[in-house]
Order: structure tokens, then sequence, then C-alpha cells
């Protein structure tokens, strides 16, 4: 392909416009990919905006994709044309440093995102490096699956990091783009799982996703009625929170792991954490192993995501709905 056409912004906050632009030679280690579908996530309205000072203009957004592999470079032996393949918000890493080598390729200092510096998925197609191109199980389906690439793994990352298994307790705090994956993902690992949300309207959804239990998380009694009740808690939302009362209702040795971004620095008290060996950590995506993993385990036991699909060409309507809050948990781009 001489040049891939895809929808980009050239500022800050601007709107998507056709954007074409010339891949180059294809390097020995890279993969193209004919883009199938692509979810809008979050972060791809951070970088729109600029919210994180690493946007690079102009550039065409999208780090959840599938696709098929229409070109392979020379060096590389484990993908072959005509693969289904999926990439998510790492496109590249050294593949020397201590992490990449141990197998935590996300965690490496070089590691190059899909959509910064250069381009990413709201496109007809996109290169990347071989390594983080991860053959897709055929159960999956290309729309549903692809928001699995960044907020999928996202969610699971933590889920494996802590041992979630059927005697576990896993609570999950806000029940949108990410927390109803984690739901399924906790239900399919065995665990007993609660659902902590501001919004009374998602218990009925939250239940049929996977929740043993629903919080109306406003109620600071149901709140306190949870304390010393949960394993590993996964807030996956961006704003404040009560957050000494999450770590009240964590037993002792209990986790509350971030990975969604609160507005402001988070507050505890030590006592808390001291006496119940409690601890709060954060968690992002994981390597192209756990993905892979993460993949299998989604056909295996039918977790999706719920997707609004929108054409490519609509790529601004499904930014403007993301922004008001009006998707029903992810949207997807297809082509």
């Amino acid at each position: 392909m001489s040049a891939i056409q895809g929808y980009g912004v050239h500022a800050a906050g601007a709107e998507l416009v056709p954007l074409k632009y010339d891949p180059g030679n294809l390097r020995p280690q890279d993969v193209e990919v004919s883009i199938a579908a692509c979810g809008v996530c979050h972060s791809d309205l951070n970088l729109i905006d600029n919210d994180w000072g690493m946007s690079q203009y102009p550039f065409i957004p999208g780090h959840e994709i599938v696709g098929t592999v229409t070109a392979l470079g020379d060096a590389v032996r484990h993908l072959a044309v005509g693969d289904r393949v999926g990439v998510g918000w790492q496109a590249d890493s050294c593949g020397f440093c201590e992490w990449c080598r141990k197998g935590e390729e996300n965690l490496c200092a070089q590691a190059q995102p899909t959509c910064v510096g250069r381009h990413g998925g709201y496109a007809e197609a996109v290169r990347v490096n071989a390594r983080f191109a991860v053959r897709l199980p055929e159960a999956l389906d290309s729309q549903t699956a692809a928001p699995l690439l960044c907020a999928g793994i996202t969610v699971y990352q933590p889920l494996r990091s802590a041992g979630v298994n059927p005697s576990s307790r896993v609570g999950v705090i806000g029940i949108g783009g990410l927390g109803h994956l984690a739901l399924q993902f906790a239900r399919a690992f065995g665990a007993e799982v609660t659902a902590f949300s501001t919004s009374v309207d998602k218990e009925s959804e939250a239940l049929e996703l996977g929740a043993h239990r629903f919080v109306h998380s406003r109620e600071s009694k149901a709140l306190k009625a949870m304390a010393g009740t949960q394993d590993l808690i996964v807030s996956t939302i961006n704003a404040a929170q009560e957050w000494s009362a999450y770590v009240g209702a964590l037993r002792p040795h209990g986790t509350l792991c971030l990975v969604g971004v609160p507005p402001r620095p988070v507050s505890l008290e030590a006592f808390p954490l001291i006496a119940g060996a409690r601890c709060v950590s954060g968690s992002n995506i994981g390597s192209p192993a756990r993905i892979a993993e993460m993949l299998d385990v989604a056909a295996r036991h039918n977790v999706a995501a719920r997707t609004d699909a929108f054409p490519m060409a609509e790529a601004n309507q499904a930014i403007s709905r993301l922004r008001r809050n009006n998707v029903h948990y992810r949207a997807v781009l297809a082509n």
C-alpha cells in the first residue's frame, strides 16, 4: 500500500478530517494490517484533546484494532498474510530491556503507543511491530472483540496479577466501558463479584453481566456494610471517590487497584493499610502474551464488549457521543 487513508486531527480538540499518509517501506519486523474494526476509547479523547501533553499533531487516533494481515516484513515468522489479528495500545517496545526480556513489554520505558508519534486505527490500515499483532480466536466477533485490545486487557491484567480464583471476592467500581468487561472476566474466573456504581439503573444489567450483588455507592450505609468483604477492588472510573471506604471494604491482604485515572490525588490514611496489610496499586494494559491469553479466555467464556457501531466515516459522531457519555459501554468504528 503506497498511502494509507484515515481520519485524523490537526490540533488539540479539533474535529477529525480525512488524512492520508505515506507509511514508507515496511520494516523487517513489522506487519501491515487491513482494519475491519477499531474501538473508540476514552484515551482517544485524551489524546485528541492533548490532556496528557503527549499528543503529536497531526495524528490518526485509534488503538483497539482488529483486522487482517496484508503484508509481512522479512523478519516476521509467526504470522501469515490473511491472519486475523488484534492490536492494542502498544505497537512496539525496545525488545532488550529487563521488562521486555521478562515478557512484560508493557512496562518497557521505550514502549511505543499505537497512536502517539505515529498513526493509529481510525483508518483503512495500520503498521505495527509484529510482536504486538496478536492472533484472534475464530470464535470472537471482530466488532465486539476490538475493545478487548485495550479496555479488556486493562481489567484482565489486575485480575490475573492478583491471582483471582473461585475463592476470591472481587469488586468493580464503575459499570461502564471497562467495568462491564471486568464483571464478565471476574465471573469467568469463578469469583464472587460485586458491582459498585452510582447509577441505580445499572443494577439489572450489572447482575446480567456477572455481578452477584450490586452496591449503590452513593449510599454510605450500603458502602460501609461492605467493610472487610473484598479481596480485590478494581476501580475503572475517572472520578474522585470515597477511597477510604473502599480500603475499608478490603479483607486483610486485599488490594484496591486503580485502572481509571481520578482527577485529584488519592488521599488515604496509613493505619487501615498497615492494620490489614492492605495495599493500593495501579495497572496498565498487558503484554502481548497476556493479551493472547485474555482473548482465549474471552472466546472460551463468551466475554464480549457491548458496543454501538459506527461506519469509519462517522468517527466524529462516535467521538461526540462518547464526549456526551451517550454510548452503550463502547463505540466501535467499522470499515
